[in-house]
């Protein structure tokens, strides 16, 4: 509880209130609540206690008590920075695994023993077949983010996960979405679980205000700026639906003066935790992501959010504006739409069952109408070959500059020049190869010197080896040559 009142927290979330006593009863518990509801504390909190409670902290063996597993990285460090603070009063020991990093650091947290593991599957299974780690004493599994799971092509690994987890525990399964193939997951991993739902599934927090801006797809760059600038906006998380755009609009905003970074898959561990971090602190006014890092960024107070692309997958769109708005803050999610996503915008209304507020934009409007079928496909086809061009281009430019070539220098001279430097180059090899000629046949005859010398030399030396290891008075008549050659002494 001490803990808990230098968070600040005084009236637990919805989630909260409903989760935590079923959790202390030892109850398994389906959860299905949208990101920003303190779900995290929901399960957390409880899990602390339990342990605090039952576990003997007399200095023996420590063992896993509780395992937590989630679909990023971000996301399992963000959980287990909230086991710390709840925590920091008691003798729990907790960590975190993940990949994307070297093992070292992580085992030897192993090594000395946790009660509470929080990871991510790949990291987890791997430090198992290694023998670093045994769940052998598991009292309690948490399953978070388990539609995100399934969307990142997790589900064989938790189905490997639940055969090396004993049969007797407490199971809590969260997620913020609740389709057919989850509700089939959850019945494998819970026994007669208590279902709790603080919101309709797919719903949206009301804190957060949500505008769409309509515009064509050139003019969205320069229309962010604008919106940037108009807000006044300070700080703001900006979703993109690829690596290689989350990229290209940092570098845009860093070009205009925004202070940005990108977050993505293909960074860094080591790079990712810097931006993001950078990010919390202020040092950077916006943090351009992709969906992979929707669900594991986690920014107190966080105002706005902007969808520079608008998610084809509605359930994505409630995960992205899900970083605003957080527990009872308001928050402001904008989405920037192009003509082709137009229909996106339509099927996200549908799910949410709210109408999106149109923002004026007469300085950006959208003029474009969508493409046909048979456009789609031709703009397809181009894409697809400006970004070979592009490739192609730049390893053509990495080679150049590996093996820099001078005929760009050279000047094409007369013929009669070239003809003469011809002449003139036959006669110097020929030259060249006389003088090579006659320096082979010196060294050859050098050499054939020096090998006769040198059989001289080994033969005298056997003689004088089994000479020498005579017994009794050394033979004094070597002949003067070798006494002159190797100066032996005489008797």
């Amino acid at each position: 509880m001490k803990a808990l009142k230098e968070k600040g927290y005084t009236e637990p979330t919805p989630i909260q209130s409903k989760a935590i006593p079923l959790i202390l009863n030892r109850q398994d518990v389906l959860g299905c609540a949208q990101t920003g509801t303190g779900k995290t504390a929901a399960f957390a909190i409880p899990i602390i206690q339990i342990i605090d409670e039952f576990e003997k902290f007399d200095g023996g063996a420590t063992k896993i008590r509780a395992l937590i597993v989630t679909p990023t990285r971000e996301l399992a460090i963000q959980i287990d920075e909230n086991i710390s603070e709840y925590g920091k009063h008691t003798k729990i020991r907790h960590t975190v695994i993940y990949g994307g990093v070297k093992q070292g650091k992580q085992v030897d947290k192993l090594k000395r023993g946790v009660h509470i593991l929080t990871a991510t599957p790949g990291r987890l299974l791997d430090l198992i077949g290694q023998g670093f780690i045994s769940l052998d004493g598991l009292k309690m599994f948490v399953l978070d983010e388990a539609d995100r799971m399934l969307d990142m092509g997790f589900i064989n690994d938790i189905k490997k996960l639940l055969k090396l987890i004993p049969e007797k525990r407490q199971s809590l399964f969260f997620s913020a979405t609740m389709p057919d193939n989850i509700v089939k997951l959850s019945n494998t991993i819970l026994r007669n679980p208590k279902k709790i739902e603080v919101t309709p599934v797919s719903s949206t927090a009301e804190t957060i205000n949500q505008f769409v801006y309509y515009t064509n797809r050139t003019n969205k760059a320069e229309l962010l700026l604008h919106i940037i600038a108009e807000r006044q906006i300070e700080q703001v998380l900006i979703f993109t639906r690829t690596k290689h755009g989350a990229d290209r609009v940092a570098r845009n905003l860093v070009k205009k003066g925004v202070k940005a970074a990108s977050i993505h898959g293909d960074k860094a561990q080591n790079q990712r935790q810097k931006a993001l971090q950078m990010f919390k602190d202020g040092q950077i006014n916006a943090l351009v992501a992709t969906d992979i890092a929707a669900r594991g960024i986690d920014i107190d107070k966080l105002k706005f959010v902007i969808n520079y692309e608008v998610p084809n997958m509605p359930e994505t769109y409630v995960h992205r504006i899900g970083r605003s708005g957080r527990a009872g803050e308001e928050g402001t999610a904008i989405s920037l739409c192009e003509p082709e996503e137009n229909v996106d915008i339509k099927n996200i209304q549908k799910l949410i069952g709210n109408k999106i507020l149109v923002a004026p934009n007469d300085k950006y409007p959208q003029t474009d109408k969508p493409m046909t079928e048979a456009e789609k496909k031709e703009w397809q086809k181009e894409k697809q070959k400006r970004k070979q061009d592009f490739f192609a281009n730049r390893k053509t430019a990495k080679t150049k500059r590996k093996t820099p070539s001078n005929s760009g220098n050279s000047k094409r001279r007369p013929d009669n020049i070239r003809d003469q430097d011809s002449n003139r180059g036959s006669k110097t090899l020929n030259s060249k190869t006389d003088n090579l000629s006659d320096k082979t046949e010196r060294k050859g005859n050098t050499n054939s010197e020096a090998k006769k010398e040198k059989n001289s030399y080994n033969s005298n030396k056997k003689r004088h080896s089994s000479q020498k290891r005579r017994k009794g008075p050394r033979n004094t008549n070597a002949s003067d040559a070798l006494k002159n050659k190797y100066k032996w002494p005489l008797e």
